[in-house]
């Protein structure tokens, strides 16, 4: 087994630091965390952006090394997700598409990682991170629904909405009936994550043309009528 020495970032021993290995490739994620375990990291692994996203709902980590060419969500997407739904967390891509020490354009990651050019260049850039302190996550609360307007019918006449996913960010149609107020449980047609949501109905729902109808008279002494 590859032994590296290499000294622990300064953090509580009761508290290390978290990585997510995000790689296609079993022995690569198998290899970095071996590695990264020994020094003391704790570490988890997935094999795409979906199920990363997935390991990020379990318990968000402090670092992220993930690769670009992933099936599925692709790593610009998923770090581009990542940016902007934790930004606290502290993002590594890395590849063998690029070169060099700078993250190149497009890529929304804090530092990147070339891979074949040691594990011991990757350690330092793990270790000039800085501490995870950075902007408070925004990670809604499952129970809380959305609140989605109806958008129409379906070439068979069925209702359907429009669901953005709050995990992924992606867009999917969900076919719906019955009451406009009952709060409705789905799973994202994209990454699984469930999903509670209720269709406000809008108020230009009403009739264009509402019917006519006469003015009320007003109280008080009626006119005499003569006959």
């Amino acid at each position: 087994m590859l032994v590296v020495e290499w000294k622990m970032p300064d953090r509580k021993r009761d508290c290390p630091t978290t990585l997510l290995i995000v790689d296609d490739e079993p022995a690569i994620r198998t290899t970095l965390s071996q590695v990264l375990a020994e020094i003391g990291y704790s570490v988890r692994s997935a094999q795409n952006g979906f199920s990363a996203l997935a390991e990020i709902r379990k318990e968000i980590p402090d670092i992220i090394l993930s690769d670009l060419n992933i099936p599925g969500m692709c790593g610009f997407e998923f770090l581009s997700v990542v940016r902007r739904r934790f930004p606290s967390i502290w993002t590594i891509a890395m590849s063998v598409a690029f070169s060099g020490e700078e993250v190149a354009s497009g890529i929304a990651a804090d530092d990147f990682y070339q891979k074949g050019s040691g594990i011991r260049s990757l350690l330092q850039i793990i270790a000039g991170l800085a501490p995870p302190d950075r902007l408070p996550d925004n990670h809604p609360v499952a129970s809380t629904p959305l609140r989605i307007q109806r958008i129409g019918h379906d070439a068979r006449g069925v209702p359907y909405v429009s669901i953005t996913c709050p995990e992924c960010l992606r867009s999917f149609s969900q076919i719906v009936d019955g009451s406009l107020t009952l709060v409705r449980e789905t799973c994202c047609a994209h990454c699984r994550n469930p999903i509670y949501y209720a269709i406000a109905e809008p108020i230009d729902w009403a009739p264009a043309h509402a019917p006519h109808r006469p003015p009320q008279a007003k109280l008080g002494r009626q006119p005499e009528m003569n006959y």
